[in-house]
């Protein structure tokens, strides 16, 4: 995840915005600052889902199979 300084960053250049507006250069800051959180929090929730295991009431493995096959990719990388 990204570090405090940068969700703090992030957070004041949003209250800025709303306030008084953003330079063209906060501009530029600020989306590049929300493009990192996002690849951040797409990885993270990524890793979440290839922990997951599906099963049913009889205890079988139902994960479906798109999440099988990310997992197997992720395992031979």
């Amino acid at each position: 995840m990204l570090s405090k300084d940068k969700l703090n960053r992030i957070n004041a250049l949003a209250k800025k915005a709303k306030r008084e507006g953003l330079t063209p250069e906060e501009k530029r800051e600020q989306n590049a600052l929300r493009a990192e959180y996002l690849l951040a929090f797409r990885a993270q929730f990524r890793e979440q889902l290839h922990a997951i295991k599906v099963v049913d009431m009889e205890g079988r493995d139902v994960t479906p199979l798109k999440l099988k096959q990310s997992k197997e990719r992720r395992k031979n990388h």
